[in-house]
């Protein structure tokens, strides 16, 4: 039977035993679209017990796929096709990538990332395989942040590969994602120095804006600010409008953050006068957020409740859950500040609604939660709430963020014991002494 499946079989059976994950059965006509029969070929093997069928996915047992495995993948000519077509699938524009599209990822990124650090081995000098590396960062970001193995190859990557400074803004932007601005500032830093030395003025400008916004993360505004200055006049040099507009933008968030609020403000008042009336609706919810930001800082919080809503309204059109995170997000922190616990919980559930699992984001949401029910005294269900973000934040290593979580554990560890009835002692009880004889 296996014999009279023809010549391809051998090399299908290869192909699932290189995949992690095995291959998704959606899949079959888009990875392999010179094998005509594949559906009769993948029922076949599944028939003779060479692969089965698990959660969607057709893949074998291990002992199997350590003898199939193909010993050199770049010879393995139908191994090489299903590269093909996940690297064009990668290589989709940005919104594309950001849109529901881009969420195929989700189910497949360990066979992705397998493939990647397969091929980054074996055909290290290839710029299609350090592109789709770069790609699928940006997929990872958008839709499952979360640490790489990938890392370690692209740093090892020598300085004057002309893929390595995309890698290095792409796994920046992916470490930003999962709450680690340290090292996203350090990657960013390395692919600044490079690009400077390319001369290569407009990748300077996105990595400055870039390095200013992890600076802001950092509590380091000031340098940010000066980050972000440089790349508006880069900008400004290109005659690159938009850009420069973008990164007025972030300048305004750096001003805020400093406390230069009046100069914040002035900054946003620019920025709409610059914008043209349609097309740019998610930087004009950006703005919004701001401004409810230094109102807030400004104590002046009616205000920054309509400008939320207004950046709320927005995102709720576009439909991008990072945005309705977000602006849920400084809604329940604006709450909590105030004593409005019922509205907290409102936006707090609807933010970890828009949260991705598991991600740096719930882990935030999560832990605002605990915050708003320790508030309230609902300490068993804070602790619990607590305990699960600490979970989330260390399976990405956030040290900050995890010693946050215990802090507040001890908080409410403290304020247990101190509800809990003291147990006097009975001095009629054989041997109990009083206190007085003590």
């Amino acid at each position: 039977m296996f014999q009279g499946l023809g010549p391809d079989a051998r090399g299908i059976l290869g192909v699932i035993a290189f995949y992690p994950q095995g291959i998704d059965e959606k899949n079959l006509e888009w990875l392999f679209p010179t094998v005509s029969d594949r559906t009769h070929i993948f029922d076949t093997l599944c028939m003779l017990s060479l692969a089965y069928r698990s959660n969607g996915f057709i893949t074998m047992l291990a002992p199997l796929r350590d003898h199939l495995r193909p010993k050199d993948p770049m010879t393995s000519p139908l191994l090489c096709t299903t590269k093909e077509c996940y690297f064009a699938r990668m290589s989709t524009n940005h919104d594309l990538v950001k849109s529901e599209e881009g969420r195929w990822i989700v189910s497949e990124d360990l066979n992705v990332e397998h493939l990647l650090d397969v091929f980054a081995s074996a055909d290290p000098n290839s710029d299609d395989v350090w592109y789709a590396c770069a790609k699928f960062m940006d997929h990872l970001w958008c839709h499952k942040p979360r640490l790489t193995v990938l890392r370690k190859r692209i740093e090892k990557l020598p300085d004057h590969h002309p893929s390595k400074p995309l890698c290095l803004l792409d796994l920046a932007c992916l470490y930003g994602a999962i709450g680690n601005p340290t090292e996203s500032a350090l990657f960013l830093r390395h692919a600044l120095k490079l690009v400077r030395e390319r001369g290569n003025d407009y990748g300077v400008a996105t990595i400055l804006q870039a390095l200013s916004r992890s600076n802001l993360l950092l509590g380091s505004p000031e340098e940010g600010i000066d980050q972000a200055r440089e790349a508006m006049e880069i900008y400004e040099q290109l005659g690159e409008t938009m850009a420069r507009v973008g990164c007025l933008g972030t300048l305004a968030q750096l001003l805020h953050a400093a406390g230069q609020l009046d100069a914040a403000e002035e900054a946003i008042v620019e920025v709409f006068k610059l914008l043209p009336e349609k097309g740019q609706e998610d930087r004009v919810r950006q703005l919004h957020q701001t401004l409810g930001h230094i109102y807030c800082s400004k104590g002046e919080i009616e205000k920054a409740i309509s400008h939320y809503k207004l950046a709320l309204g927005i995102a709720s059109t576009l439909g991008n859950r990072y945005t309705l995170f977000g602006t849920h997000l400084s809604l329940a922190v604006l709450f909590l500040d105030e004593g409005r616990f019922d509205n907290a919980c409102l936006h707090i559930g609807q933010a970890k609604s828009h949260a991705l699992d598991d991600s740096y984001q719930l882990g935030h949401a999560v832990l605002l939660q605990a915050s708003i029910w320790y508030r309230q005294g609902r300490l068993e269900d804070a602790a619990s709430e607590a305990l699960r973000a600490q979970g989330i934040f260390e399976k990405m290593g956030n040290l900050e963020d995890i010693e946050n979580c215990k802090l507040l554990l001890r908080e409410i560890e403290e304020a247990t014991e101190s509800l809990t009835p003291s147990v006097e002692p009975d001095t009629n009880a054989p041997g109990a002494s009083s206190s007085t004889s003590l």
